[in-house]
């Protein structure tokens, strides 16, 4: 089969690739389409590369099932399929309790096993076991239905958060998944706020519904907030971008009783500054959110399927496999919203 494989940091090469086999309790899906993801982006620049290379990176996938190992039922060859990319154990303390994506034995696609940046993906018996293939309704296109899995990741943070009805939240990073955010919490009915140093993006979040968008390098955010909020700061405050110092500077953003949700994953070994008293005395939750679980990638397939949360605006670019390099430099660039491959 033809896959994207990357050899090493900045080493990505479109070749071919043994064609994956099914043993018993595993499938193989035909890929359709994969979803590019800053993560992919960020391990072929070398955070955290896989320890066995060559590898193929690629975790948000759909596609139609091909072949079916001897202990599964329920699949046939040529159902259209989407995929929960996390590899768990279903038996450890966060397992027991919904919490897969916190698995003390987890892998995944893309990271400990092939991911679906190729023709051809295989699942292991972990991901199939828990519910994790889904299959696609009818009426939905692949295109859509490939953008499940980041949408799943804005419903854990949902959740964590406890967004209601009427709160106001502050993204910090326009860029694809604060995006995602605007179109979960907006769902959810929340006032949202977007902040970004680039207008192209605050744009971009205009459109999608963003109640009020702050360019924080032309203006004080805090101050922005602070008119925006009646002085209160918001309920909730996400920071969509792994940057640490963003990430302290945002902590002053949230209202008394409210929530820091940090999103965007940071660099290892580089730490903030928190009060302990602010803490303490203002009630603050402190929290990050992680991927997702099965329950919240099947609830994302659902929102879209029903065309509760529309993600068609989200896809900025498609590719075909052979033009990965392309694809690769548009989202090192950060040319584009999201980007798919297309098979």
């Amino acid at each position: 089969m033809k896959a994207a494989v990357v050899h090493g940091k900045n080493d990505i090469r479109v070749e071919e690739y043994p064609t994956p086999q099914a043993a018993a309790g595993e499938m193989v899906v035909k890929v359709k389409a994969s979803g590019i993801c800053a993560t992919d982006i960020k391990t072929l620049l070398g955070q955290g590369l896989p320890k066995n290379l060559p590898t193929i990176l690629g975790h948000e996938v759909v596609g139609e099932v091909f072949q079916v190992g001897t202990d599964i039922t329920g699949f046939i060859p040529g159902e259209r399929v989407a995929v929960y990319p996390i590899a768990v154990c279903g038996e450890c303390y966060y397992c027991k309790r919904g919490r897969h994506n916190l698995c003390d034995r987890e892998f995944g696609l893309g990271h400990g096993i092939d991911g679906g940046f190729a023709e051809y993906v295989r699942l292991p018996s972990q991901i199939v076991k828990i519910g994790g293939v889904v299959k696609i309704p009818v009426n939905l296109p692949y295109d859509r239905a490939v953008m499940s899995e980041p949408l799943s990741c804005g419903l854990a943070a949902l959740r964590t958060n406890r967004v209601q009805p009427g709160d106001v939240v502050l993204v910090i990073g326009a860029g694809p998944m604060g995006l995602i955010h605007l179109k979960v919490n907006k769902w959810a009915g929340a006032r949202v706020i977007m902040a970004d140093v680039l207008d192209r993006r605050l744009d971009v979040a205009a459109k999608m519904g963003a109640d009020d968008c702050i360019n924080s390098k032309d203006k004080d955010i805090g101050a922005e907030v602070a008119r925006l909020t009646d002085k209160a700061g918001a309920e909730v405050v996400i920071t969509s971008l792994g940057i640490p110092a963003v990430i302290e500077q945002s902590l002053k953003l949230v209202r008394k009783g409210g929530t820091v949700n940090i999103f965007g994953g940071p660099p290892a070994g580089q730490m903030i500054s928190v009060d302990p008293r602010w803490l303490h005395y203002y009630e603050i939750n402190l929290t990050g959110t992680f991927a997702a679980t099965p329950e919240d990638f099947r609830q994302a397939l659902y929102l879209i399927a029903e065309g509760k949360i529309i993600v068609d605006d989200l896809i900025s670019d498609r590719f075909t496999l052979d033009s990965m390099l392309d694809a690769v430099e548009r989202a090192k660039n950060q040319e584009m919203i999201r980007g798919i491959v297309e098979f």
